[in-house]
């Protein structure tokens, strides 16, 4: 990278606010209650480190995730920091009644105004199992839009469906909402005039694609006068690009795992999966993992990033990295702040 471009990129990591969601991913020697103790812990490591926002996540009967309760793990986190932002990477909408969902949030806001951030999606369990314990089924993603407006409605006191029902004590609240969203998602979001998270970092075609409807079709709204996009993906930092994308591993063999076994299992050390004999179906899904996640050293994810926050026009980074060192996890995302030198306003 020349003087110049290495200029540039500082400019446009210095003018961008970036954030981290953590889900509580467990490692093959802890069990889950380690797990969410690290993540409190890491909230306040990263705000230290100057990052924005720290979102945690949602998912139900995953061995290798310990975060299955956002709100709750979230009202943790709050009440271990002190300035970032914490939230949901997200909640999602489907599996729970838009009024329950309000009034959390509510509770959250009241315990720690201004400080709380509502992200919504609306995936719902991976499984048939899931589903049906959840009380749901794939069909019930469908209608996202409709439970989205409800519950804005009952945040703003607005909703017209259950006149005489307010939920206390979000009513009035200024919670700002988060639409976790691919293709449809972004149209919805759009529609509702609410920020976008979108992701990952890999599919840049797409990404760009719907970035591009989300902007067109954006109406503004009592939450957003205009578009606000979050990019979100894996980025790792080290003293070397090996060594980085060594960090990538982990979560990229859990993930080709579960594409095997149909289980996501809890992370395990990076030497362990590379003395691993992988068929060729394994090996080709790791590879698959691992290909256009950001990684490298300081430099080269500097230029990395500053290329896709320009093709994107993107307002804000969401770090989303796992790795089975926390140590060595720690370390990436301390040479990751030390790019940006400032954090700037934002939503």
């Amino acid at each position: 990278m020349t003087s110049a471009s290495a200029d540039t990129a500082a400019a446009v990591l210095a003018r961008t606010p970036f954030s981290v969601l953590d889900r509580s991913r467990t490692r093959t020697d802890q069990d889950p209650a380690q797990s969410l103790r690290d993540t409190v812990a890491f909230a306040r490591e990263v705000e230290a480190l100057g990052y924005r926002r720290f979102w945690v996540s949602e998912h139900h009967s995953v061995p290798g995730v310990a975060g299955s309760a956002p709100t709750v793990l979230a009202a943790a986190v709050a009440a271990a920091t002190s300035t970032i932002r914490v939230g949901t990477g997200g909640v999602m909408l489907p599996n729970h009644q838009p009024l329950v969902v309000a009034e959390q949030f509510g509770v959250l806001d009241a315990l720690f105004p201004g400080r709380i951030d509502m992200g919504l999606g609306r995936s719902v369990g991976f499984t048939g199992g899931v589903r049906k314990a959840l009380g749901h089924g794939k069909d019930d993603a469908e209608d996202f839009a409709g439970q989205l407006e409800l519950l804005l409605g009952y945040l703003t006191g607005t909703q017209t469906a259950h006149p005489q029902v307010h939920a206390y004590p979000a009513e009035g609240r200024r919670i700002p909402p988060f639409v976790l969203a691919m293709g449809e998602g972004a149209d919805i979001a759009a529609a509702a005039g609410l920020p976008l998270v979108i992701g990952d970092l890999r599919g840049r075609t797409r990404m760009v694609d719907a970035i591009g409807r989300y902007r067109d079709g954006f109406k503004p709204s009592a939450w957003a006068d205009e578009p606000y996009v979050v990019i979100a993906g894996e980025i790792a930092l080290a003293d070397t690009a090996e060594a980085a994308r060594r960090l990538l591993i982990p979560e990229a063999w859990s993930m080709a795992y579960s594409r095997t076994h149909g289980v996501f299992p809890p992370l395990e050390p990076a030497g362990t999966t590379l003395a691993r004999t992988l068929t060729p179906k394994e090996s080709d899904l790791l590879e698959s993992g691992l290909r256009g996640k950001l990684h490298g050293t300081a430099p080269e994810v500097a230029a990395a990033l500053a290329e896709v926050i320009t093709a994107t026009e993107a307002d804000e980074v969401l770090v989303t990295t796992s790795t089975y060192d926390r140590a060595e996890l720690l370390d990436s995302y301390a040479r990751l702040s030390a790019l940006f030198a400032s954090s700037p306003s934002g939503v």
